[in-house]
This record gives C-alpha cells, sequence and structure tokens, in this order.
C-alpha cells in the first residue's frame, strides 16, 4: 500500500465516521424531539405546581400567624385563670375568718 491509497482509505474512514456520527445525532435529536403539545403541558403542569407552591406559602403564613394569635389568647386566658384563682382563694380565706367569727359571735359565754 503506498502512500496515496493510504491517504484515500484513511479519508473514506473519516468519513464514514463523519456520516455515522450524523446519522446518529439526526437519530437522536429526532427520538427525543418535545412536541409542542408537550411543551404547552408542561408548561401548564409547572404554572399548577407555582400556583400550588403560593398556596401553601399563603397557608403557612396563615397558620403561623393564627398559631400567634391563638398563643396570644391562651397566655391571657391563663392570666385571667391565675387571677380568678387567687380571688377564689381570697375568698375562701375571708368566708372562713367570717365563719369562725361568726361561730365565736353565737357561742354562749360561761
Amino acid at each position: 500500500m503506498d502512500r496515496l491509497q493510504f491517504i484515500i482509505a484513511i479519508a473514506v474512514i473519516l468519513f464514514v465516521a463523519f456520516g455515522l456520527g450524523w446519522l446518529a445525532h439526526w437519530l437522536v435529536a429526532r427520538f427525543s424531539r418535545v412536541s409542542s403539545a408537550d411543551l404547552g403541558e408542561m408548561e401548564a403542569l409547572a404554572r399548577a405546581l407555582h400556583d400550588a407552591e403560593e398556596t401553601r406559602d399563603q397557608a403557612i403564613a396563615y397558620l403561623q400567624s393564627r398559631e400567634t394569635e391563638l398563643t396570644g389568647q391562651l397566655s391571657q386566658t391563663e392570666a385571667e385563670l391565675r387571677a380568678a384563682m387567687d380571688g377564689l382563694r381570697e375568698a375562701r380565706a375571708e368566708n372562713e375568718e367570717l365563719r369562725s367569727y361568726i361561730e365565736q359571735i353565737d357561742r354562749p359565754q360561761p
């Protein structure tokens, strides 16, 4: 094999390799092409996902504000309960004092 035949053989091999590469690229592009209907569906799904995320964020914000409000109400109710219990304790003590005072007055003196 002389030099000219070697160059021609290499050129043919490179051309065949180029052709096979181009054919493989064309096949991959053909089978992986996304149709416009699929693009529309993907856009609708993306929009629905975005809306769902916004709704979730709004729900989380509402729940946090509601939790804060209820925590404040609970604290206020607990404070009112403590005040009522203290008042009841004082009323019971006063009641016992009055009862013992009445019992002392009602006893006959010897």
